[in-house]
């Protein structure tokens, strides 16, 4: 009896230590399958991380060297061209708005106004910048594209008339709205007023409705407005908006019934 029960606890300890290898052998085998499992999720997501971080910046660069510039001038901007319309003709008792310009967006492509362009005086003072008479008097039309957004940011150019076709320059900070200069163009001749004044008279629409018309055609932001002659058949608002894609549509607006006469995009 002695000897069976003794052989009895003998099997008994034998299989308990055995069934408890068995299960550090299960515990060994769940915990390597277990970090195989996290080695190869985080080996995945550090093949994905790269594609994401290398594909934002191609965006940008999609974008042509006018698009950026055309963004950073209009990222800076917070005067819109109501705003800057209205604040320039208040400072002209008057006077009636004939150009509107946000410096450094398409100053290259931009031509002068037509009345300054047209006359004579202007293009025969350009040679003459030393003088100070004509180098004050610059800014109004050829001067204006060279003074790009600088340490004061981005700016509103105007060119407010009276009746009589008296041209000033009204120069509005794009950011905080305020006017940094306002004065007479010095370089106007009797034809150049004339000019001003005659196209003036024939207008009955305002840059403010050509606006409304061009961006009702294309959403995006007023640029630049200006009064100029359509090819002889009475006059037009030539009206300069930028979408969200940073391309330029130009549209020549009838300033008598507000139809578009033409429009075009600049793709670049």
């Amino acid at each position: 009896m002695n000897s069976a029960s003794s052989r009895s606890r003998t099997l008994k300890t034998v299989g308990a230590l055995g069934m408890a290898a068995a299960a550090a052998v299960l515990m060994t085998g769940c915990g390597q399958s277990s970090d195989s499992a996290t080695s190869a999720a985080t080996s995945e997501a550090a093949k994905v991380v790269p594609q994401k971080q290398t594909t934002s910046p191609s965006a940008s660069a999609e974008l042509t060297e006018d698009q950026q510039e055309r963004k950073k001038v209009l990222d800076a901007t917070k005067v819109t061209f109501d705003d800057a319309a209205t604040t320039a003709t208040g400072e002209v008792a008057g006077g009636k708005l004939v150009d509107l310009d946000l410096e450094g967006v398409d100053d290259d492509d931009r031509e002068s106004p037509s009345p300054t362009a047209t006359g004579s005086p202007t293009g025969t003072a350009s040679p003459t910048g030393s003088a100070s008479p004509t180098g004050t008097a610059s800014p109004t039309g050829t001067s204006s594209p060279s003074a790009s957004p600088g340490a004061e940011g981005p700016v509103w150019v105007a060119e407010v008339a009276e009746k009589d076709g008296t041209v000033h320059t009204v120069r509005i900070n794009a950011v905080d709205g305020k006017v940094i200069e306002a004065r007479v163009d010095a370089d106007q001749d009797a034809d150049d007023k004339k000019e001003t004044a005659d196209r003036l008279a024939q207008v009955t629409q305002t840059p403010q409705q050509a606006a409304k018309v061009a961006t009702e055609k294309k959403k995006g932001t007023v640029t630049s407005v200006s009064l100029d002659d359509n090819e002889g058949n009475g006059v037009m608002w030539q009206v300069d908006v930028v979408g969200s894609d940073w391309k330029k549509t130009t549209f020549d607006v009838d300033a008598k019934n507000d139809t578009i006469i033409r429009e075009e995009t600049d793709n670049d």
